[in-house]
């Protein structure tokens, strides 16, 4: 009587040998503290861009306004929280960037976030 290992037994001897190899596929997934530090740089572009496009609203609603004091105000209120917000965007850069130099540690800014290794 056969068993059901015996026929599997059989069946795999008449299979091909099939061997693995590794392929390289031109790319590499990039590490957390790769993408974390893509993230802290691409949010500092993003508020940069939002900032710029505030004060250029702001500057289009003053260039609209036709004298009207109320549209100018609006307007002049748009322009100068843009300025703030560009100035504390360059504010926390700098910061963060003598931060990173003086204690050569990696904040995202100037130097890549570097996570500690249990196994190499």
């Amino acid at each position: 009587m056969l068993s059901l290992f015996s026929l599997i037994a059989a069946v795999g001897d008449g299979l091909p040998d099939v061997t693995y190899s590794q392929v390289n596929l031109g790319f590499a997934i990039p590490s957390f503290d790769l993408v974390l530090t893509f993230i802290i740089r691409i949010f500092f572009v993003v508020a940069g861009l939002i900032a710029l496009i505030y004060l250029l609203l702001g500057a289009l609603g003053w260039i609209t306004s036709g004298g009207n004091k109320e549209s100018v105000d609006k307007a002049r209120e748009k322009i100068q929280a843009a300025l703030v917000g560009i100035i504390l965007i360059f504010v926390v850069l700098a910061v963060v960037g003598v931060v990173e130099n003086m204690l050569g540690i990696g904040l995202g800014i100037t130097k890549n976030i570097v996570f500690p290794q249990l196994i190499k």
